[in-house]
């Protein structure tokens, strides 16, 4: 298969991006597969109801959520009612939705998502994602009952996502970071064939502070106060994200890319 995985779409940049960007790169890199977090897809603060059907529309075939899943309250409910949106599994044991999900592509192959929040420097405590996981990976044998599995860890350290690399190696296709709206530049295949970034980077605005206006961010930088709301930069958005391809067989990656385009950042891609 050839999979998609786009980083925290950002504003109505980020969106703007996905839509005018998604439909061309799945004809064009043949894509069987995309999975889009829509973490701060509105206003940079969660997904609304309405914008996750404007990203689903788009092309994406499945959305997932952070630590931002609830900020918009019609969420709650919408994710009852829309499958395709995944959030975190040990978000909290009472939250709507569902962490994980199979899915069925077009042309029936089985591909597993799922999603975890990390522990280290996150504002909130969440329960381990390490046992979060477990159940799910054992259930969902990676070229067995699923012929691809994708892991979205939303995540402040890099070192708590490397290590999540290695706990799902051999047993995941991809392990993908997001959280920080930074590409890093470590794509590769672990050895037991899983495919693994640290951190996807957003769709978004590069000339921000991680996807936000800049000004208001330099003030508390500067002065240690607050004056005005952050807003989302809004001006020309990159694409950033990983690709992989993977074996139906067997579920490992056979190949892994970073993916940028459009915006500021250098075009990478497949």
């Amino acid at each position: 298969m050839k999979i998609l995985f786009l980083g925290d779409v950002m504003g109505r940049a980020g969106r703007r991006a996905v839509t005018e960007n998604l439909p061309r790169l799945r004809s064009e890199w043949k894509l069987d597969f995309i999975v889009v977090n829509a973490e701060n897809a509105t206003s940079g603060m969660g997904l609304s109801g309405s914008h996750a059907k404007t990203l689903l529309d788009a092309g994406a075939d499945c959305l997932t959520l952070g630590d931002h899943a609830f900020d918009q309250k019609d969420m709650l409910q919408f994710i009852e009612q829309e499958p395709r949106v995944i959030r975190p599994l040990n978000f909290s044991k009472t939250a709507p939705g569902k962490g994980s999900r199979l899915f069925t592509t077009q042309n029936g192959r089985k591909v597993l998502v799922a999603q975890a929040l990390g522990q280290v420097f996150m504002k909130r405590p969440f329960d381990d994602p390490f046992s979060a996981l477990e159940p799910v990976l054992k259930t969902h044998p990676r070229g067995g009952m699923a012929q691809a599995v994708i892991v979205d860890f939303h995540c402040e350290a890099t070192s708590e996502k490397m290590a999540m690399g290695h706990f799902c190696d051999g047993r995941a296709s991809l392990v993908a970071g997001t959280h920080t709206h930074v590409p890093t530049a470590d794509a590769m295949v672990l050895p037991g064939g899983t495919g693994y970034l640290t951190d996807a980077g957003m769709c978004g605005d590069y000339n921000s502070v991680i996807g936000m206006e800049k000004t208001e961010p330099l003030r508390r930088f500067i002065t240690g106060m607050p004056k005005d709301r952050f807003t989302p930069a809004n001006g020309d958005a990159t694409l950033s994200g990983v690709y992989i391809e993977t074996d139906d067989r067997t579920g490992a990656a056979t190949r892994i890319a970073m993916v940028r385009n459009g915006g500021l950042l250098e075009t990478a891609g497949p």
